[in-house]
């Protein structure tokens, strides 16, 4: 992805004024907990897929480290679930953004092999969350609409 080999980490910059975005869109009428649990998920797996939005750590006065946050900030928005789908699918299709998404079938499966396997033979899941990561005109574009998760 050209997003990824041109990323330039740029923590200089107020997050309003990067040329990339991170946003997670969660089904706002799931439970708060269930919320919670997919956007932690979400922000471990874009981790994963895009390191360099994570920046270094650093101490504060008295000395205590404090681990990297993401530089690139996240904007975390709700919506109905259909169109938390609509968005999920709407950027599959978008070869310069990182796309990572839960699931009903993650947050009904008792182990990560059972989701894999269930996810193998469904065709059409239900989609909790997705999360969008790449230019931000094409992120804007997809979730500009939409209100935070609240």
């Amino acid at each position: 992805m050209s997003v990824l080999a041109d990323l330039e980490r740029r923590s200089d910059l107020p997050t309003k004024d990067l040329t990339v975005k991170w946003t997670i869109v969660i089904d706002r009428d799931l439970p708060r907990g269930i919320q919670a649990n997919a956007a932690a998920c979400l922000a471990a797996s874009i981790g994963v897929a895009v390191p360099a939005i994570v920046g270094s750590g650093g101490a504060d006065a008295a000395g205590a480290p404090h681990a990297g946050l993401p530089w690139t900030g996240c904007s975390v928005l709700g919506a109905p679930a259909a169109i938390v789908g609509r968005i999920r699918d709407d950027a599959a299709a978008e070869p310069d953004l990182v796309v990572s998404d839960m699931t009903d079938i993650a947050r009904r499966a008792g182990a990560y092999d059972d989701y894999l396997a269930e996810l193998a033979r469904t065709e059409q899941p239900s989609y909790l969350a997705v999360s969008l990561f790449g230019p931000r005109p094409i992120v804007e574009r997809l979730t500009g609409r939409l209100p935070l998760l609240r």
